[in-house]
C-alpha cells in the first residue's frame, strides 16, 4: 500500500480528507441554511439540509472505515 510523506497510507490520508471537508462543509452549510430562511426561500433551506445531512453521513462513513483501518498495518505507524 503507497504512503505519503506521512508514512500513513494514501488511502488513511484520502480518508481523513474527506472527512474534515465533509465536516467543514457540513458548517458552513448552516450558514447557508440560515441564509436561505431569512430571504423566505424555504426550499433552498430545505435543500441545504438535505446536503448537509448528506455530508454528515458522508463524514461518519469515513470515521467507520477509519475505525476499521486503525491499529492495522494498512494504516500506518502506530504512536505510542
Amino acid at each position: 500500500m503507497a504512503t505519503g510523506e506521512t508514512g500513513f497510507s494514501d488511502v488513511v490520508y484520502d480518508l481523513i480528507s474527506v472527512q474534515y471537508h465533509s465536516l467543514k462543509a457540513g458548517h458552513d452549510y448552516g450558514q447557508y441554511v440560515r441564509d436561505a430562511e431569512n430571504a423566505d426561500q424555504q426550499e433552498i433551506a430545505d435543500f441545504f439540509r438535505e446536503v448537509m445531512e448528506q455530508d454528515a453521513q458522508r463524514a461518519a462513513r469515513c470515521h467507520r472505515y477509519l475505525a476499521r483501518l486503525s491499529g492495522t498495518e494498512k494504516a500506518g505507524p502506530a504512536v505510542d
